[in-house]
């Protein structure tokens, strides 16, 4: 493991920890914990989240693909977040996936397309309304979100793997929220960090058929789903929007563009996921909003 890898693992879990003290699990929500949807009972688990007020009825679906830079990261982490959303009228489905170094690309993505298989195979269960399938990802998750959008609506991607998503579906819209848009390696000082990082997370730490299947902007098509991308000014990702931007406008996909500023605070990297700041609220308002206007009555 590359010295940046660990001190992701330690830096973001320290930040996690303590944006999260104190919270606990809103009476408002029913859980259920733990699930296994793969072979390994710790990395490939999940939770589903519902509404107390939604009763026995089928509500729609928002699937969460967390961050972490490919290296951290896990359901715990994203509870909290993951319930606020439930308590805005959707079922959540919360799920850990194997990290790098441990696990190389596409190890992520094979666990994002077991997930949504799942969601399919178990929509009785626990009441998911399989028409109106959803998910947010953020940062390294929202690569791999739109990654698996890719093979959902892209042939010539889904030809790359020896899995693929569930057969014909593709999420009714997705957020991509700080997202990794496209990822670059080099000998230059000022790419180290990309690179070390690559060396974990890819087999061959970015050869140019590797960089080529893990850029997003290059795998969209028309048939991509409508898409909410959010950053903030201080977000460090916030220069990768243009170009998907420009994808998208040119592939004539449907998307939104949301840029946060306050006046009276920085808004960083994935502040969304601090479900106790007002601007995280207004944003997850919106994006809930967002997916809103695509469910089928």
């Amino acid at each position: 493991m590359s010295e940046i890898s660990e001190k992701i693992r330690k830096n973001f879990g320290s930040t996690d920890t303590r944006r999260d003290a104190g919270l606990k699990t809103p009476e408002t929500v029913v859980r259920f914990d733990d699930i296994v949807y793969g072979t390994d009972p710790i990395w490939q688990s999940l939770d589903v989240y519902r509404p107390v007020n939604a009763e026995d009825g089928n509500l729609p679906v928002i699937v969460s693909v967390h961050g972490g830079g490919w290296v951290y990261g896990d359901k715990n982490r994203y509870q909290y977040y993951c319930m606020s959303l439930a308590e805005r009228g959707f079922a959540v489905v919360n799920f850990s996936y194997r990290l790098a170094p441990e696990h190389k690309f596409p190890a992520p993505l094979e666990d994002t397309c077991m997930v949504f298989s799942w969601v399919q195979a178990h929509a009785e269960k626990y009441g998911f309304d399989t028409n109106q399938v959803f998910a947010v990802g953020d940062s390294a998750g929202g690569h791999t979100l739109a990654l698996f959008c890719a093979m959902c609506t892209n042939p010539d991607y889904r030809s790359h793997f020896p899995f693929s998503p569930p057969k014909g579906f593709v999420p009714a819209a997705v957020v991509l929220n700080c997202a990794v848009h496209q990822v670059t390696v080099s000998d230059q000082p000022k790419d180290k960090f990309s690179t070390d990082l690559m060396a974990d997370y890819l087999e061959h730490g970015g050869s140019s058929e590797e960089l080529s299947l893990v850029n997003v902007s290059g795998w969209i098509t028309e048939k991509f789903p409508p898409t909410f991308l959010m950053t903030a000014e201080d977000d460090f990702l916030k220069y990768q929007v243009p170009d998907v931007v420009s994808v998208m406008i040119r592939k004539n996909v449907p998307f939104t563009v949301r840029y946060y500023k306050a006046i009276d605070e920085k808004l960083g990297h994935v502040f969304h996921l601090d479900i106790r700041n007002v601007y995280a609220k207004q944003c997850n308002d919106e994006e809930c909003s967002f997916f809103k206007g695509y469910i089928k009555i």
